[in-house]
C-alpha cells in the first residue's frame, strides 16, 4: 500500500490515500475504519468485515452501491436514514428554538470547543441511525470545517459507515450594513434574496450563483440545500414571497432549472460520474405542489393559514417551474435530486381520494401526479415537523403542522406518509414512530411489501450521498475551507448581481443619479416594539435605516433638512400581520383579520363573506371571512417619514428606497417624490452606487404593483398577474417587467421574452 498522506488534525486524526485514477480516501483513525488494497486499488472497509463490499466499491454506480447498502441495513438503520434533524446551531444555544448541551451543561458552562457534538446530536446519530442533518447558523467557516470533520467522523465509526448528508437553508442573503471592498473576502458570498435574482430577468445569473454557493457549501461541509423556492406567489400578501421567483411561471420555470444546473453539476476533474461530484451540492426544490396560493395570503407554518385555493382553478400552473423547471434540466444531473411539498392541503385538488389533508399525506399529490405521471424519482422529504401534534394556539409558529390529519397518531401520520410516497420526514430526530409506522404495514401488507417499501426510500436517500463521493470523502481541510468561503472574486461577483437587482421605479426630471459632493438628509426611522414570526417580542427601535458611514462615503450627511441638497427615505413593504389575531378572538371575532400592502390603516370592504375554506371542528373555525375589520402596518410609521421628510425638504428632491418583501401599495406617497429605487434585500452600498451612477439600474419588478386593496382583495389566489397595476405621476403602469434606466423604460430581450401582453 502507498504511505497515507496525513493532514494536521488533532481532533479526528483524518488521513488521506491516493487512489491512482480514481478517488482520494479520507477516513478518521478515530472510526477504527481500515483500508483495503486490491488490484492497485484502494477502498475503506466501512463495515469492518475484512472485505470490499460493493457498497465499498468506488468503480460501482451510486445506484448499484446504494440498492446493494440498502439490502444489508436493518429496519432501524433505514429508519434512521429518513430522518431530517431539528434546526442545529453550531455551537447551540444555551436556550429557545436552536438549544442543546454539552455533556448536560449549556454550552458557555461545558468548556465545549464551539465544533464539539451537542448531546442531542450524539443520541440521534448512534441511537436513532439519522444521517441527515439541518445546519442553520454557524460560528464561522473554520467552525463549520471542524464539526463537519467530528460529524463524519463519528458517523464513520458506527454501524456502517454511512456519512453524514449535512444541509442548509438559503445562507447567501446579504447583510445590508455590511460594507463592500473589491478585493476584501468575507464569511459567505453575499447575494440578492431569489426574488433579487428574479428582477434581474437572467437566469444565467442564477446558474452562476448555484455554482459559487455550491462550492461555498461544500467547503462548509454542507451537501444538500434546502432551495430553490420555486412557488408561484400568485397571492400578493403571502410573508414567503421574497423567498420565491415571483408570480411568473415562465420567469420561476428558468430561474429554478438554472438554480438547480448551477447546484448540482460539477465538472472537469471535479465531475464523479453524470454530471455529479465534488463540487455537487443537491437541490431539494420547494414547495410541491406549490404553496403561493394561501387563502387571502395566510401562509401554513399557522394553523389559520393551512388552505391553499384555487378560485381561478389554475392549479396546473403552480406545477410549471417544477415540471418546467427543475425537472429538466439541461445537464447529466437530469433533475433536482430532492423535492419538499408544502405544509398547505391543497383544497379540493384530489380527483383521485377526495382528500383534502396536507401536501405530503396526500398520495394522489406524490404518487399518482408527481411520482407516476411526471416520473420523478428522486427523494420526497416532508416539510419540518408536519407530523407532531398542532400547538393548543393556532397563532403558533413552533409546533406540528398536521394539516387535515390531526386525528391520527404521530405514528399514523408517518405510516400515512410513507404510503402516500413519502421517503423523508423533515424536523423528525427519532425513529421510534417511523418503526411503528413499519410495524402497522407489516400487518396490512406483509413483512415482505414494508422491507420493500423501506429500501425503495433508503436507495432514492442513499444515490444522494453517493453521488457527491461523500462515502470516499467526507472530510474537509480546514485552511481549504477558510480560503474558498467568501473568498474575494466570490464577493465580488455577489455584489455586482446586487447592483443588477436593484429596480428604478420612478426618476422624475431625471434627478438620478446624483453627483457625490451633494448633501443628503437622511432621517431616523421609528420601529415600535412587536413580535417576530417565531412569536418573539421585539423592542422599539430608534435608529438610522442604514449603515450612515457607507452613506458619508457617497454624500455629504446632515441631520438638518434645511441644508440638504435632497432628502432620501428607507422604507420596506408594510408590516401588517399575517392574518390572524389574538385579541380579535379576545373580542369575540373569529380571529382572522386582512393583511394590508398599504401604510394607512385598511378596512376591508371588499373581502369575501364567506371564506372558501376553514376547518369544521369545533375546536377551529369554518368561515375564517374578515370582511369589515381593521389592520394597521406596524411600520405605519415608513410612510409618516416620507410625507414628514417632502414637508421638510420644502419642494427639494425626496428619494425613496423602498425594501419589497411582498408587491406594495405605493400609491400613498410616490405622486410626492422624485424617485423610487427598489431593492430585494442588498447591501446598502449597492443602493448608493445605483444612486451615484456608479452602476445603471437594470433590475425589472418580477410581479406587479397594486393600485390599492380592492384589486388585492378582488385577485384570485391561484392566478398570477391579475390586479391593476399602480400608475405613477409619470405615467409609468407598475406592471410586471417593469423598470427605468438612464434612459427610460427598459425595453429589452428580457421584456421582449417575458412582458405579459395584454
Amino acid at each position: 500500500m502507498t504511505e497515507h498522506i496525513t493532514t494536521i488534525n488533532t481532533d479526528n486524526q483524518i488521513k488521506y490515500v491516493e487512489n491512482n485514477g480514481g478517488p482520494t480516501l479520507g477516513y478518521s483513525e478515530t472510526s477504527g475504519v481500515t483500508i483495503i488494497e486490491k488490484e492497485g486499488h484502494f477502498f475503506k472497509d466501512l463495515n469492518k468485515d475484512g472485505k470490499i463490499d460493493k457498497y465499498e466499491d468506488w468503480r460501482l454506480t451510486p445506484e448499484k452501491r446504494a440498492k446493494d447498502l440498502a439490502s444489508k441495513m436493518t429496519i432501524e438503520q433505514i429508519a434512521g436514514l429518513m430522518l431530517y434533524s431539528r434546526h442545529q446551531s453550531i455551537p447551540a444555544g444555551s436556550r429557545g428554538w436552536f438549544d442543546g448541551s454539552y455533556g448536560g451543561k449549556p454550552y458557555e458552562e461545558s468548556g465545549a470547543k464551539p465544533w464539539d457534538l451537542t448531546d442531542e446530536q450524539i443520541e440521534f446519530l448512534s441511537k436513532d441511525n439519522l444521517r441527515h442533518v439541518l445546519v442553520t447558523i454557524l460560528e464561522s467557516p473554520e467552525t463549520a470545517a471542524r464539526w463537519n470533520n467530528k460529524v463524519q467522523a463519528f458517523a464513520e465509526g458506527i454501524g456502517l459507515g454511512i456519512p453524514a448528508n449535512n444541509s442548509s437553508d438559503p445562507r447567501h442573503g446579504s447583510d445590508s450594513s455590511a460594507e463592500f471592498n473589491a478585493g476584501s473576502g468575507g464569511k459567505i458570498s453575499m447575494w440578492p434574496e431569489s426574488l433579487g435574482l428574479a428582477a434581474t430577468f437572467t437566469p444565467e445569473l442564477a446558474e452562476r450563483f448555484g455554482e459559487i454557493a455550491s462550492k461555498e457549501y461544500r467547503a462548509l461541509g454542507i451537501a444538500t440545500a434546502l432551495s430553490p423556492q420555486v412557488d408561484i406567489a400568485t397571492d400578493p400578501r403571502w410573508f414567503r414571497f421574497n423567498g420565491t421567483f415571483g408570480e411568473d411561471s415562465q420567469l420561476s420555470a428558468d430561474m429554478a432549472r438554472a438554480y438547480v444546473e448551477g447546484f448540482q453539476n460539477s465538472a472537469g476533474e471535479k465531475e464523479i460520474a453524470e454530471g455529479w461530484g465534488y463540487d455537487s451540492v443537491n437541490a431539494m426544490v420547494k414547495h410541491w405542489p406549490g404553496g403561493g396560493s394561501g387563502e387571502s395570503g395566510r401562509d401554513a407554518h399557522y394553523g389559520y393559514g393551512k388552505y391553499a385555493v384555487f378560485p381561478g382553478g389554475n392549479f396546473e400552473e403552480h406545477l410549471i417551474p417544477f415540471t418546467e423547471g427543475a425537472f429538466k434540466l439541461p445537464g447529466k444531473t437530469k433533475m433536482a435530486s430532492a423535492v419538499m411539498p408544502y405544509y398547505t392541503i391543497s383544497v379540493d385538488q384530489d380527483p383521485v381520494n377526495g382528500e383534502n389533508v396536507g401536501n405530503s399525506y396526500n398520495s394522489y399529490l406524490i404518487n399518482d401526479l408527481l411520482r407516476k405521471e411526471y416520473g420523478y424519482d428522486g427523494v420526497v422529504c416532508t416539510d419540518w415537523i408536519i407530523t407532531a401534534d398542532e400547538p393548543e394556539n393556532i397563532d403558533t409558529f413552533v409546533g406540528g403542522k398536521p394539516w387535515g390529519v390531526e386525528h391520527l397518531t404521530v405514528a399514523e401520520r408517518h405510516y400515512k406518509l410513507l404510503m402516500a410516497g413519502v421517503d423523508q420526514f423533515g424536523g423528525n430526530n427519532e425513529a421510534g414512530p417511523i418503526l411503528e409506522a413499519y410495524q402497522m404495514g407489516v400487518a396490512e401488507h406483509g413483512e415482505a411489501f414494508m422491507r420493500n417499501r423501506f429500501e425503495e426510500s433508503a436507495v432514492r436517500l442513499l444515490k444522494n450521498i453517493f453521488r457527491l463521493g461523500l462515502f470516499e470523502n467526507p472530510y474537509l481541510k480546514i485552511e481549504e475551507t477558510i480560503q474558498e468561503v467568501g473568498k474575494p472574486e466570490y464577493m465580488q461577483e455577489g455584489y455586482n448581481v446586487q447592483l443588477k437587482s436593484l429596480v428604478m421605479l420612478k426618476n422624475k426630471n431625471n434627478i438620478l443619479p446624483i453627483t457625490k459632493d451633494k448633501t443628503v438628509y437622511i432621517p431616523k426611522r421609528f420601529t415600535p416594539a412587536g413580535t417576530d414570526w417565531f412569536g418573539n417580542k421585539t423592542p422599539e427601535r430608534l435608529e438610522y435605516p442604514v449603515n450612515i458611514d457607507v452613506a458619508k462615503k457617497y454624500f455629504n450627511v446632515t441631520d438638518n433638512p434645511e441644508e440638504a441638497d435632497f432628502g432620501l427615505v428607507f422604507i420596506s413593504t408594510p408590516k401588517s400581520g399575517n392574518g390572524y389575531s389574538q385579541d380579535d378572538v379576545e373580542e369575540g371575532g373569529n380571529g382572522y383579520v386582512p393583511i394590508s400592502l398599504q401604510y394607512k390603516p385598511y378596512t376591508a370592504t371588499f373581502a369575501r363573506e364567506t371564506s372558501l375554506a376553514g376547518d369544521a371542528r369545533p375546536s377551529d373555525v369554518l368561515n375564517r371571512s374578515y370582511k369589515g375589520k381593521t389592520v394597521t402596518p406596524s411600520n405605519t410609521t415608513d410612510l409618516n417619514n416620507v410625507i414628514e421628510t417632502v414637508d421638510a425638504m420644502k419642494g427639494k428632491p425626496v428619494i425613496v428606497s423602498l425594501l419589497l418583501s411582498n408587491p406594495t401599495i405605493v400609491e400613498e406617497f410616490e405622486k410626492d417624490v422624485d424617485a423610487i429605487i427598489a431593492n430585494f434585500g442588498v447591501q446598502d452600498q449597492a443602493i448608493f452606487d445605483i444612486l451615484t451612477g456608479a452602476a445603471e439600474p437594470s433590475g425589472l419588478l418580477p410581479m406587479q404593483m397594486p393600485a390599492n386593496m380592492k384589486t388585492v382583495e378582488e385577485q384570485l389566489e391561484d392566478v398570477a398577474h391579475d390586479m391593476e397595476c399602480h400608475v405613477d405621476s409619470e405615467g409609468h403602469i407598475y406592471d410586471f417587467a417593469f423598470g427605468l434606466n438612464w434612459a427610460g423604460k427598459i425595453q429589452d430581450e428580457r421584456t421582449e421574452k417575458y412582458q405579459i401582453t395584454k
